[in-house]
């Protein structure tokens, strides 16, 4: 990836899609079109996204996960052994119905619009996750590119569904299919000169807050939650497996605390304290990491490790109709340079704008000023710090 300027701009990933293309995913889930007919479509809805972040002025630009139901449940259309399921579905497989639709409820979850890829085969990647999607971006935006892939961590957890998932005997065993599937698509990927490849891991802070061998909700996964320690040793050592010896493109890696729902009191709350050794200890460059939300405390978490990673730092919220001032994300910026050095630091929303297909967390036109707004920050910081 070739550094243009210092503090640069880019998405975490998604980007809200036009109805016309839900229309076509609906469609296409129920057999009305073929997968070809939906590409072309979406097609479309890659376009206008990047048409919204250039003329924003953003330097590294995403498709806006535009051909996905949401960021991690599309890799059903693309692997063998992968059932699409809504959240309401998998109601059937808890242990208390009850007390897990309550907290559906509480979390103000739509059940039926979230979906979940569950294994309930051998997994294979029957064609590429991301590749085909890259060339296609690639070939329509002169623009540094980031490419989004679910972590192995999410993915594992979440596809491996006791009573579903009956070709695993345990969730270590579909581990090992996962990271080889991820390791192939990052190689092809990297052989491809893709600028940046991100690792969506948002269930990370679910594995260190709540209560040990809860069914809870995070990002559209049915999780029961572990020993935390446990939880964060099996992510570290499963990104480590699955990013070993790629070289030649920037590796990055998403953490948050959910993103399904616009009222910040029903996602998760808690600093990014617990996970800062695990996440040093990831052979990856850069934490791309919410800090525009309160619920994510402060950046001085890093006090002990100054600049150990690039840093990209959450400085709006893609959730709220407030269009941050410039002011305010340098502000923000200034913060985080009393622990990353100026040239470490990639300034993004703290999640992506449109997560799920079915739930609009914000409108393009406010997301697009959000955008404008962070462009705005990045020329005043680097007036002040140099280019």
């Amino acid at each position: 990836m070739t550094r243009l300027t210092t503090f640069p701009v880019t998405v975490v990933g998604s980007w809200p899609r036009p109805q016309w293309l839900l229309d076509g995913l609906r469609k296409k889930r129920e057999g009305q079109i073929s997968d070809a007919e939906f590409q072309k479509i979406a097609d479309d809805a890659v376009l206008l996204a990047l048409k919204y972040q250039e003329d924003a002025g953003i330097d590294i630009v995403t498709d806006g996960e535009q051909r996905r139901d949401n960021f991690y449940s599309f890799v059903a259309d693309r692997l063998e052994g992968i059932r699409l399921v809504t959240v309401a579905d998998l109601l059937d497989t808890v242990r208390d119905r009850a007390k897990f639709e309550d907290i559906l409820r509480r979390l103000d979850v739509p059940a039926f619009a979230i979906r979940n890829p569950v294994a309930i085969e051998k997994v294979e990647r029957r064609r590429p996750l991301v590749l085909d999607d890259y060339h296609f971006t690639k070939n329509h935006t002169g623009a540094e590119i980031k490419v989004t892939l679910p972590g192995p961590y999410l993915l594992s957890r979440s596809s491996y569904i006791q009573g579903l998932s009956l070709h695993y005997g345990n969730r270590e065993e579909l581990a090992t299919d996962i990271v080889a599937i991820l390791r192939e698509e990052i190689r092809e990927l990297a052989e491809a000169g893709v600028d940046f490849i991100q690792l969506d891991e948002p269930s990370l802070t679910d594995a260190v807050y709540g209560e040990v061998g809860v069914e809870t909700f995070m990002c559209a996964a049915l999780l029961t939650r572990m020993d935390p320690k446990e939880e964060l040793e099996t992510a570290t050592r499963l990104v480590n497996e699955t990013v070993k010896g790629i070289s030649g493109v920037k590796l990055g890696m998403h953490v948050c605390r959910g993103n399904w729902s616009r009222k910040e009191d029903v996602l998760l709350k808690g600093s990014y304290e617990p996970l800062v050794p695990y996440l040093v200890d990831m052979k990856i460059d850069q934490l791309v990491l919410e800090f525009a939300t309160p619920r994510a405390g402060s950046v001085e978490v890093f006090k002990e490790y100054p600049s150990a990673k690039e840093l990209g730092l959450g400085v709006v919220n893609p959730r709220s109709d407030e269009v941050e001032t410039p002011e305010t994300i340098v502000n923000r910026v200034k913060e985080a340079l009393k622990y990353f050095d100026p040239d470490k630091i990639f300034l993004n929303p703290d999640c992506g704008f449109g997560t799920f297909s079915e739930v609009h967390l914000n409108t393009p036109q406010q997301a697009f000023m959000k955008l404008r707004s962070i462009v705005a920050a990045a020329k005043m910081l680097r007036k002040e710090y140099g280019e």
